[in-house]
């Protein structure tokens, strides 16, 4: 009898240990695969406080968390179902519409990129909000639906990296890393939309520290936005370029992964910083991939835009 229970004791322990594994694995699964989306998380907290501005200080953080339930629910509800249906019947079309997102996010960086230098980015402004509960509604409504595209991309990249674990599991990383993705982004949103208003409560105490401190938050709320656009801008090239190498290698057509492994061979070997500079060179060549399929692309539409434009007086006179 004591021998049987110290075999059962035994089992327990060693299942004990199995599922303690598999929540470290789920968990080192779900960080791997937040980092990846790291680019869109990066423009999406840039892209998100734009849609509370105007607004009276008092409706700031209820619209942002409206914005965050409705974030959630396109990805736990919606997004994260239909990617385990395709990544379970159909793997190989996860892979097309990774890149599909990955050409999105290079179009999205280089976009940004041309218009800066032209000095005309006026087409991705958020409309001045209006007040009242319909306008709010109205705002609530794009952010959602912006963030659907967002969160599309993020939950794609995430199942890209864990589609070698069961279906269980897969759905379990994602749902943590919508949730945790959602939780951070929206936490930061949030931060970023208050900053100026601590800043001016710092600033209106007697404290020349205080008051100090404050001026520096309300001036600094700007910079931070611009630096988090700058950020996200290069993020999306990098994270979009990478996505089509290694998604084109992945679909048989090779050499382009293959240039940039063999860039990155050519400095590994050097002492101290190897690691690093290979680091570098691949981001730098996913960056420039990125850059020219996205000027591509923003050059192809701003054609059709163009055409479009042209056609509409010709039509209003028929």
């Amino acid at each position: 009898m004591a021998g049987g229970l110290v075999g059962l004791l035994d089992d327990i322990a060693a299942l004990a240990k199995l599922a303690a594994a598999s929540v470290d694995d789920v968990g080192v699964a779900a960080s791997r695969a937040s980092v990846k989306a790291a680019g869109v998380v990066v423009d999406d907290a840039a892209v998100t406080p734009a849609y509370v501005r105007g607004l009276a200080a008092e409706r700031e953080l209820p619209i942002i968390k409206r914005i965050a339930i409705g974030s959630l629910r396109n990805k736990v509800l919606v997004i994260l179902p239909i990617a385990l249906i395709l990544s379970a019947i159909a793997p190989t079309l996860v892979e097309v519409i990774l890149m599909c997102g990955g050409s999105f996010l290079a179009y999205e960086g280089a976009h940004k990129i041309i218009h800066a230098l032209r000095h005309d980015d006026d087409d991705h402004d958020v409309p001045a909000v209006e007040q009242g509960p319909e306008a709010e509604e109205r705002t609530i409504a794009g952010a959602i639906r912006t963030d659907f595209i967002l969160s599309a991309e993020i939950m794609v990249i995430a199942l890209k990296e864990v589609l070698d674990e069961p279906v269980v599991a897969r759905g379990v990383i994602l749902a943590i890393v919508g949730v945790l993705i959602t939780v951070v982004v929206y936490g930061v949103v949030a931060l970023i939309v208050k900053m100026d208003d601590i800043g001016l409560r710092l600033a209106e105490r007697p404290s020349p520290r205080s008051q100090r401190a404050g001026r520096l938050l309300v001036a600094g709320m700007p910079k931070l936005l611009a630096w988090l656009s700058v950020i996200g801008t290069a993020a999306m090239l990098w994270v979009g370029g990478h996505i089509l190498l290694v998604g084109a290698d992945e679909l048989g057509w090779e050499w382009p992964y293959h240039l940039v492994h063999d860039l990155e061979h050519g400095v590994e070997d050097v002492a101290g910083i190897g690691g690093v500079l290979a680091w570098l060179v691949n981001t730098a060549a996913s960056a420039v991939v990125g850059m020219a399929v996205g000027t591509v692309i923003a050059l192809v539409v701003a054609r059709v835009q163009a055409r479009r434009a042209k056609d509409e007086p010709a039509g209003a006179h028929h």
